[in-house]
C-alpha cells in the first residue's frame, strides 16, 4: 500500500502548479538542465532535468547504512578487478553464450597475457538499493546492481538539493528544508580523476572522456588514433568511459588499443566485467565474500545484509530449479541480462515466456534471477516537460556514488563521494532518467 498523502501534498491544486512553476524556474537557475529529446547533440533549446517537486521521505537508518557500506563495495571491486582466477570462474559459463561479455573477457585475457601497461586504477563506481518492505513494517536496503562503468547523475544529483530546499521554504516547510542532505558527487568524483592525474605524472597529459556523439561509434578505431588518441600532439592521462556498456558502442580493436596504452581507464577492463551481473549473483554464494575479506568478518556481514536473493541460470540441477521457480512465481522475480543502461529487465509473464523458450537451451546461461524488491509507494508530483501535472504513485532508488585510486598495492583514495536518489511512477517496472521514466529526487531524512 502507498503512504498516505503529505500534508504539503494535499494544498489547493492552483498553489501546486504555482508551486511547480517556481521549481521550474529555479532548476533553470540552478543548472539541472539537459537537452531536449528533439535535439539532443545541441545545445541550442535545452530544458529542466525531470525531477519531483517535493523530495522522497528516506529513512535515516537505511541512508547511513548505504553510505558506510560503499567504501567496502570499492574494495570488493577493487579486488576482484585483481582476481583474474576468481573472473574466470564467475564468468565462465556466461561468456560461453554471451558474445559481448566474451569478447571483453578476451581482451581482459589479453591484457593479462601481456601484462597490464599502467599500476594507477581509478574507480568510479555507483551502488544503487531500493527499500525492500518487510512483513514487520520496516523497511531493508537491498542493492539492485554496482554500477562499475559510466556511473551516471553525478553533476545534476550536485544541483538538486537547493531545488528542493527552495521549494520547501515557499511551500512554508522550513524545518523539512533543514533535512536535505548536502551533497556534491561531482566534486568527489572529479576530485579521484584529478588524483589519478597527479599519480600519472607529467604536466602537459589530458584527461580525455569518451562520450557518445551523434551518428559516431566512440570506439571506432581511427576516430581514436587520429582524433583522440593523439589529442592534439598532448599526452593522454587519464581517459573516462561515459559510454561503451552496450554492444553497439565497439570496434573491438579500439578498446584493446585503449587497454594497452599507458593512460588510466576509468574503468579498465578488468574492472568493467567485475561489474557484470553474474558477478553479482557469483557474491551472493557462501564463502564467497570471506574470500576478499578473509579476516574482516564485520565487512563481510556489512556487504551480504545488502544482498538480495540471486540464483543460478547455468546447466544443472541448481539452474532447473532456479528456471522451476521462476515459471511458478514469476512476478516474484526479475530476469537479468548481462547489460546495462535501463530497460533490459525482464518482469511477470515475460519471463515465462522467455524461461519456456530458454529452459533447455544453454542460452538461459546468458541470464540470472534476482528476487523482486518490494519498496512501500509513495506519493509525488513528477515534473516532466510535456506531461501534466497530477500526483503520482512513486516507487525510488538510491544510488550511492564511490571512489577509489590506487598505485600499484597502496589505495590511495576510497571515498563515498554523495548519493542520487531516482523516483518513477510504480507504472513502470523498469528504466531510468535516461530513457525518460524515472526523474531526480532527494531523500528527506525521517
Amino acid at each position: 500500500m502507498a503512504q498516505g498523502i503529505p500534508d504539503h501534498m494535499k494544498m489547493d491544486s492552483t498553489l501546486i502548479k504555482d508551486l511547480a512553476d517556481v521549481a521550474k524556474d529555479y532548476a533553470l537557475l540552478q543548472g539541472v538542465l539537459m537537452r531536449i529529446q528533439e535535439t539532443p547533440n545541441s545545445s541550442e533549446l535545452v530544458t529542466y532535468a525531470p525531477f519531483t517537486l517535493f523530495p522522497t521521505p528516506v529513512p535515516k537508518e537505511d541512508f547511513f547504512q548505504a553510505v558506510a557500506v560503499q567504501t567496502h563495495y570499492n574494495t570488493l571491486v577493487d579486488k576482484i578487478s585483481r582476481d583474474p582466477e576468481f573472473l574466470q570462474d564467475a564468468l565462465a559459463s556466461t561468456i560461453t553464450v554471451d558474445d559481448f561479455t566474451a569478447k571483453l573477457f578476451k581482451i581482459h585475457e589479453q591484457i593479462l597475457k601481456e601484462g597490464r601497461s599502467q599500476s594507477i586504477v581509478l574507480g568510479l563506481n555507483r551502488s544503487d538499493y531500493m527499500l525492500d518492505q518487510r512483513e514487520d513494517g520496516m523497511s531493508s536496503l537491498k542493492q539492485i546492481e554496482i554500477n562499475t562503468f559510466a556511473a551516471s547523475f553525478g553533476g545534476l544529483s550536485s544541483r538538486t538539493p537547493d531545488v528542493h530546499r527552495h521549494i520547501l521554504k515557499v511551500a512554508g516547510r522550513l524545518e523539512e528544508s533543514q533535512r536535505i542532505m548536502d551533497n556534491n558527487p561531482a566534486a568527489g568524483l572529479a576530485a579521484a580523476v584529478a588524483k589519478a592525474w597527479e599519480l600519472y605524472g607529467s604536466e602537459r597529459a589530458v584527461v580525455m572522456f569518451l562520450v557518445e556523439e551523434c551518428q559516431r561509434n566512440i570506439f571506432d578505431q581511427r576516430y581514436i588514433e587520429n582524433e583522440l588518441w593523439k589529442s592534439n600532439g598532448q599526452e593522454v592521462a587519464v581517459v573516462y568511459f561515459r559510454n561503451g556498456y552496450m554492444p553497439q558502442n565497439y570496434a573491438w580493436d579500439a578498446r584493446l588499443l585503449m587497454e594497452r596504452s599507458l593512460a588510466v581507464k576509468c574503468p579498465d577492463i578488468s574492472t568493467h566485467l567485475a561489474g557484470t551481473k553474474k558477478v553479482q549473483q557469483v557474491l551472493t554464494r557462501p564463502g564467497v565474500l570471506e574470500r576478499f575479506f578473509p579476516d574482516q568478518p564485520q565487512v563481510v556481514e556489512q556487504i551480504r545484509a545488502t544482498f538480495t536473493g540471486l540464483y543460478t541460470l547455468d546447466m544443472g540441477p541448481e539452474g532447473d530449479k532456479t528456471v522451476a521457480m521462476a515459471l511458478a512465481s514469476p512476478d516474484r522475480f526479475v530476469l537479468k541480462p548481462q547489460r546495462e543502461g535501463g530497460g533490459n529487465n525482464i518482469y511477470g509473464s515475460e519471463i515465462c515466456q522467455v524461461l519456456e523458450r530458454l529452459k533447455e537451451s544453454t542460452e538461459r546461461m546468458a541470464y540470472i534471477l534476482m528476487d523482486k524488491i518490494h519498496p512501500s509507494p509513495a506519493h509525488n508530483f513528477l515534473l516532466t516537460q510535456g506531461t501534466p501535472l497530477q500526483i503520482s504513485n512513486c516507487l525510488s532508488e538510491l544510488g550511492v556514488f564511490g571512489a577509489y585510486v590506487r598505485q600499484g598495492e597502496d589505495m590511495v583514495q576510497n571515498e563515498c563521494v554523495g548519493h542520487l536518489l531516482r523516483t518513477k511512477s510504480s507504472n513502470h517496472p523498469d528504466g531510468g532518467v535516461a530513457a525518460g521514466v524515472a526523474v531526480l529526487d532527494n531523500p528527506l531524512l525521517v
